[in-house]
């Protein structure tokens, strides 16, 4: 995932501040040392970096901090604030005219950003605000564009629109308004061609482009797998063709993370939205603060919120409230677990979950199981009668044999999987304690890492 690395490095700068009492300027200096080279190696902008690192020192080191009660909580605090106005301070999203007019969105990028799959989310997120989106597609030159932009708005529902791959782009895009006229549509998104790296005919066909439909907004996708190469080319297309936003796509991927942090402070334009898989429905608003809470290890629980409430926008609430008053007797069974499986991976899986929860950003993947175990898992829930899995006392070794056999497992495999559910059953009943008392989690350090038996997680 992104900013993992950054992450753990700035963890680890942060715990030396807390553990010192006192704090001198020399302390201060030898951590921002730290910080400056964890953000560098994230592939930060060496100018933005430069910025962010004097902004913090002129306030870390002044008479209130060193002196205060908690010199080094102030010191992360300075810096978590600093970085929330690197990356824009505010939340800003697409500007969208009245309904009753039509709101042109032109997408632009290099080739393999994503420009397309980002072109049909934003469609979706549109369509779901009320609005009613055509996706038109501009992209003559690369083969088969034209039919992945219109396989995903039929994926998400909305309306497309082309004259194929042998017309002029500008031309397109002059007809797609004509169609949205007719159609109904007050918002048409126009995915341009891209090219495998910025060159002057890519650049006036966007120029064109714009002047031949009164582009509302250009919004660029950036891949931020790229590092500092996105900052480059987000520089590049805001000077020659101007952009008034930037979408960071594979925000999910092994990537540093420095094109969030520097983007902004180098082009000017807020990000907009950040993609974090290759879902259709894998689009996040871009949060500065939130986005900041997440790379300093605090956690990202509102975003999680948002997930939970999206994920769960369709579920039954009567099922829901007795699913709660079920867990809160500890009374779970094998149903409930096929639920909250679905409702995880609606929520982006469980990797996704642990990075967004404070302190558990650091939970190592072996710790977590992949998706084939979770296709194992299911599979031997699936296996089982309605009555078993409502009631798990019924598990029987007759019945462990017949689920194993119907779930292609080995009789070990089932085995394992009840004795973990098990013990889940067990801690669960025993939560209302061991979540009394003003610390919260207290007691759970007994069940290891993670808060469950032998620190692993029950899957």
């Amino acid at each position: 995932m992104a900013f993992e690395s950054l992450t753990d490095k700035l963890q680890n700068v942060f715990k030396n501040l807390r553990s010192k009492g006192k704090l001198t300027e020399e302390d201060v200096k030898t951590a921002l040392k730290e910080v400056k080279m964890a953000l560098l190696e994230a592939d930060v902008s060496f100018k933005v970096v430069k910025q962010f690192i004097s902004a913090v020192q002129e306030r870390a080191v002044g008479e209130d901090v060193l002196n205060g009660l908690n010199p080094g909580q102030m010191v992360i605090k300075i810096v978590n604030e600093e970085m929330i106005s690197l990356m824009g301070s505010e939340t800003t999203d697409i500007k969208l005219l009245p309904v009753n007019e039509i709101t042109v969105l032109m997408m632009c990028g290099l080739q393999g950003a994503g420009k397309t799959t980002t072109a049909a989310k934003i469609a979706g997120k549109l369509k779901m605000k009320g609005r009613k989106p055509l996706l038109v597609a501009c992209d003559i030159y690369r083969p088969a564009a034209i039919d992945q932009l219109q396989i995903n708005a039929s994926k998400q529902e909305v309306d497309f629109f082309t004259l194929g791959s042998s017309a002029d782009p500008v031309d397109i895009a002059r007809a797609s308004i004509d169609e949205a006229k007719k159609n109904g549509n007050n918002v048409v998104i126009i995915d341009t061609a891209g090219r495998l790296q910025i060159d002057s005919i890519m650049m006036q066909e966007l120029v064109d482009i714009k002047n031949a439909v009164s582009v509302t907004q250009t919004l660029l996708v950036v891949d931020a797998m790229t590092g500092q190469e996105a900052v480059n080319v987000a520089t590049e297309f805001n000077e020659k063709v101007g952009i008034d936003g930037i979408i960071l796509s594979k925000m999910d991927g092994d990537s540093r993370g420095g094109a969030a942090l520097s983007t902004k402070a180098v082009t000017g334009k807020p990000i907009l939205y950040v993609g974090m898989g290759e879902k259709l429905s894998d689009l996040e608003q871009f949060y500065p603060d939130r986005m900041a809470s997440r790379i300093l290890g605090m956690g990202d629980v509102l975003s999680l919120i948002d997930k939970a409430v999206e994920a769960n926008a369709e579920r039954d609430a009567e099922k829901d409230r007795e699913m709660a008053q079920k867990m809160k007797k500890g009374k779970i069974d094998f149903e409930m677990y096929l639920e909250s499986m679905k409702a995880m991976r609606n929520m982006g899986g469980l990797s996704s979950i642990m990075g967004m929860l404070p302190g558990m950003g650091k939970i190592s993947d072996d710790m977590l199981p992949d998706e084939k175990q979770l296709a194992r898992i299911e599979a031997i829930v699936l296996s089982m009668t309605p009555e078993e899995r409502k009631n798990p006392k019924l598990m029987s070794p007759q019945r462990k044999f017949r689920i194993a056999k119907g779930s292609g497992n080995d009789i070990a495999d089932v085995n394992r999987f009840i004795k973990q559910f098990e013990q889940m059953q067990k801690m669960m009943k025993q939560m209302p304690g061991l979540m009394g008392g003003k610390k919260g989690f207290g007691k759970l350090g007994g069940f290891g890492r993670g808060g469950f038996p032998g620190g692993r997680f029950p899957f």
